[in-house]
């Protein structure tokens, strides 16, 4: 078993097995893949114009934001992971 925080509004820690750990794993993913979609959206990472980073800036800004994402998500994110989480243990218990 293995004891992880909720998320940082919580302040309870709740303990898992491996397999609602790989559920909980992939919850993550798909609020990073989410999160990402959204930053880059909102135009997160994008060039600043004439003094920006140049085209490595623009090969680049995906990466930056992929990594704000996952750490947005990991650390707790918009609740989307939990909400994903129960959703896929009530549906793989059923």
């Amino acid at each position: 078993m293995t004891v992880i925080p909720v998320t940082p509004l919580h302040a309870a820690t709740i303990t898992i097995d491996g397999s609602d750990m790989k559920l909980r794993q992939a919850a993550v993913q798909l609020e990073a893949t989410f999160l990402s979609e959204m930053l880059k959206s909102a135009g997160f990472g994008e060039s600043r114009g004439e003094f920006g980073g140049g085209a490595g800036e623009d090969h680049f800004s995906s990466f930056l934001r992929d990594a704000h994402a996952k750490e947005l998500a990991r650390t707790g994110g918009i609740g989307l992971a939990e909400s994903l989480f129960e959703a896929m243990k009530a549906r793989q218990n059923a």
